[in-house]
């Protein structure tokens, strides 16, 4: 693993828009250029990069300086009816964690499952028992890689502020990615200085001091309804109150990645480090 950074540094969900080509390689060059300071490899169709490729765009990114994680694939259910479907998805989260290590990547961001009208502890046991056995296989490949089941927006999904928390503390190797439009969408709430800062502590008590050095965060704007998450905004045309986060963040001495999911992904993640560079 890296030294723990010291701070918070921002950066993109997937190449800046303004990127001169497609290639990865070219998406941490623009970051770099843009003075943002990480990139989150998005294989959300699928892991479609040859190890060859892996090892250029970790020779990029040890020569930017620019920090990356991966984000699994969406279609991921450690939780489906059909046993296939879940071998599958571990399959996927495998080879994210596999080809993101050979990039340089240290953090493997997926979403975990659906609860599929069962009782959500049924589902965390499930769910705890599959993760267990992928951070076994990986480890015993020498893959130090963290997993990072992140905090989802729908409520039909597993993945609340508690399961991934308590996966967390009960797994080693796993670690949360905490992503605040996420909870603010499922649950109406959380979108004050207060409640980020019971965020924050809660992660802390449950955690411990280190797991707020080494937070791995997702940020956007986001329209939402009854059942959740609806889709991504801009920040300015959402009601997330992003300088409050920020302020929570700052001042509990959080540090570690901030990828910016918005729409306008390099504008907004630009936006949010001004913006916590101006907070004294």
């Amino acid at each position: 693993m890296r030294e723990p950074l010291k701070k918070l540094i921002f950066g993109t969900a997937g190449l800046p828009l303004s990127s001169k080509g497609t290639t990865t390689q070219e998406g941490i060059e623009r970051v770099k250029e843009l003075g943002l300071g990480c990139m989150e490899v998005e294989f959300v169709q699928g892991v479609h990069m040859s190890r060859r490729t892996a090892a250029l765009v970790a020779e990029v990114a040890q020569a930017t300086g620019v920090r990356l994680s991966v984000h699994a694939p969406y279609y991921i259910n450690l939780y489906a009816r059909e046993p296939e479907k879940v071998v599958a998805s571990k399959e996927r989260i495998l080879q994210a964690a596999r080809i993101g290590a050979a990039c340089s990547a240290t953090e493997i961001v997926f979403h975990p499952a659906f609860y599929l009208g069962d009782e959500p502890q049924k589902v965390y046991q499930a769910v705890k028992g599959h993760i267990e056995g992928i951070v076994q296989l990986l480890r015993s490949e020498g893959n130090g890689a963290r997993i990072r089941p992140e905090l989802t927006g729908k409520r039909t999904q597993f993945g609340s502020l508690e399961e991934i928390i308590d996966l967390s503390a009960e797994v080693d190797g796993v670690a949360p990615c905490i992503d605040f439009a996420h909870w603010h969408a499922r649950t109406g709430e959380y979108n004050t200085y207060a409640e980020f800062v019971s965020v924050l502590k809660q992660i802390e008590d449950r955690l411990g001091n280190d797991a707020l050095r080494n937070m791995h965060i997702h940020v956007s704007g986001i329209h939402y309804g009854r059942g959740g998450e609806i889709k991504h905004l801009p920040l300015q045309e959402s009601d997330l109150q992003y300088m409050a986060l920020l302020r929570a963040l700052k001042e509990s001495g959080a540090a570690g990645t901030v990828i910016c999911e918005s729409p306008i992904l390099e504008t907004d993640a630009l936006l949010l480090q001004k913006a916590y560079e101006s907070i004294t």
